[in-house]
């Protein structure tokens, strides 16, 4: 998966800041954001896991690594420990 999002794109919203008692149990799971969307996810504390369901691509996302979600890619997280986090969605 890429490490960057690509140019040109504008933050559209941010989601307010969550840890592992507070994800949605939909992150958790399978899911895609809009096809016209990129996500970034951005770690402050801990790490976590981004898993890119129908590959073998997963990347450890910590406060200098954050994960870029291509979109409509399938993926989840796996939360192990304590973390804290937001996910950013960018459009063109």
């Amino acid at each position: 998966m890429t490490d960057a999002l690509p140019p040109g794109l504008r933050l559209a919203r941010t989601t307010p800041t969550l840890d592992e008692a507070s994800v949605p149990q939909g992150l958790l799971h399978d899911h895609r954001i809009a096809a016209d969307v990129w996500g970034r996810l951005i770690v402050s504390t801990g790490s976590l896991q981004l898993v890119f369901s129908g590959t073998d691509a997963e990347q450890t996302v910590d406060a200098d690594h954050p994960g870029i979600i291509p979109p409509a890619q399938p993926h989840h997280v796996v939360i192990d420990g304590p973390v804290s986090f937001v996910v950013e969605f960018h459009r063109a």
